[in-house]
């Protein structure tokens, strides 16, 4: 969030922090990938019988893991045995989504003015999200508090 409100555009899934960044930005200001809740379950299916296939730019870096090109292979073991036998969080199937919202932000990023202007929108958007309206909303909501005067340099009592 704080990187939105400083005008970053955010490449995610939709869910979590995004699902609220969306609200206020715009769906068309961010560059959301992946599955919808409502095909998490048919995917979880898909994966557990097996049916998933395995993107091949995907399987290129299963390789280059095991090829040791990041390093010693067995310091990644557990995470591509966690991929390939229980993607929980459905990376794998998510992958290509990735790579073609990635190719998304890379053609926008040519356009410089189109950046811009979702930048622009992105910050001037997420008030919401400040920490002064959160603070005053807990203030009033929840602790029933009101604001009192603090004395400073500008405004001294003597």
């Amino acid at each position: 969030m704080k990187f939105t409100m400083n005008g970053s555009l955010v490449i995610g899934t939709l869910d979590g922090a995004n699902v609220e960044i969306a609200e206020e930005v715009g769906q068309e200001n961010m560059f959301i990938f992946g599955l919808r809740t409502s095909e998490v379950e048919a995917a979880r299916e898909k994966m557990t019988n097996k049916e998933v296939v395995i993107d091949p730019r995907l399987q290129e870096v299963f390789l280059n893991i095991e090829l040791g090109t990041f390093g010693p292979p067995d310091v990644f073991r557990p995470i591509l045995d966690s991929l390939i036998f229980s993607d929980f969080y459905l990376s794998i199937q998510d992958f290509p989504l990735y790579l073609d919202s990635q190719a998304s932000v890379d053609e926008l990023w040519k356009d410089q003015s189109a950046w811009v202007k979702k930048s622009i929108i992105n910050s001037a958007s997420t008030y919401f999200f400040s920490s002064d309206r959160d603070m005053n909303e807990y203030a009033e909501q929840i602790w029933d508090i009101k604001p009192c005067e603090v004395e400073t340099t500008l405004n001294r009592r003597y």
